[in-house]
């Protein structure tokens, strides 16, 4: 799969720093629209639709669990900027994998 852009951050979080970013992440798809997540010291401004395909992944193996959640959604409309980042003026600790 070729892409126009990928935003990709890896991290150590406390259980609580990840259930709060999961938490802005619920928020911003209730809001729908154009929407803007911080991670780290950046911030991800993406437009996402009312309709969304999803996948979960459970892989269970080395002595790790991994939990993958994918969103996925076709651009919103044609001709329109492909998603952008921008630094924010402050940092945060949270940090994501995004894909």
């Amino acid at each position: 799969m070729s892409s126009d852009l990928k935003f990709e951050q890896k991290s150590s979080l406390s259980r609580l720093e990840a259930a709060d970013q999961l938490s802005a992440l619920a928020e911003a798809l209730r809001q729908g629209g154009d929407v803007e997540l911080e991670f780290g010291s950046g911030t991800l401004s993406l437009q996402v639709p009312d309709e969304l395909r999803t996948e979960i992944e459970v892989e269970v193996g080395d002595g790790e669990i991994e939990l993958e959640l994918e969103l996925k959604w076709p651009t919103v409309r044609a001709g329109a900027a492909p998603p952008r980042t921008k630094r924010a003026a402050r940092g945060k600790g949270a940090a994501s994998r995004a894909s």
